[in-house]
């Protein structure tokens, strides 16, 4: 039974990322590893939602086999939100890919990129109407 899952997204640099999920989208760092003086890996935590980060530094001390392919990237993930209106304020500074939408499968959507260039798509799904 898979009780949890938490997307690894791999970075040259963690600093960079963090303004975009803390300060912009209110997650915590609920644990961090120091890398000399950089953070070699993150957990960010919010509403029981996570995202790790970690640097290719780090991978290639802690596991060196799979350093070329971690860094092959980007991630693209794909994320529900209650309302995509605090989402657009929260990442507003955001490069956007892709405008808000609509789609045929009843989300509406907005595409934009972490500063480390990683692909995160918001999805915003109707209420069910109540009869």
């Amino acid at each position: 039974m898979i009780k949890k899952l938490t997307p690894v997204l791999f970075v040259e640099e963690i600093e960079p990322v963090l303004p975009f999920w803390v300060d912009g989208l209110g997650f915590t760092k609920t644990n961090e590893v120091p890398e000399g003086n950089k953070l070699g890996f993150v957990i960010l935590e919010k509403d029981g939602v996570e995202v790790m980060y970690q640097t290719y530094a780090s991978v290639d001390k802690d596991m060196p086999t799979i350093g070329a392919d971690v860094r092959k990237g980007p991630t693209f993930l794909y994320v529900q939100v209650d309302t995509l209106e605090s989402v657009k304020a929260a990442v507003k500074r955001a490069k956007v890919y892709m405008p808000e939408r609509k789609t045929f499968y009843g989300s509406t959507e907005i595409g934009v990129k972490d500063p480390a260039g990683h692909f995160i798509t918001f999805a915003q799904f109707a209420a069910a109407p109540q009869h």
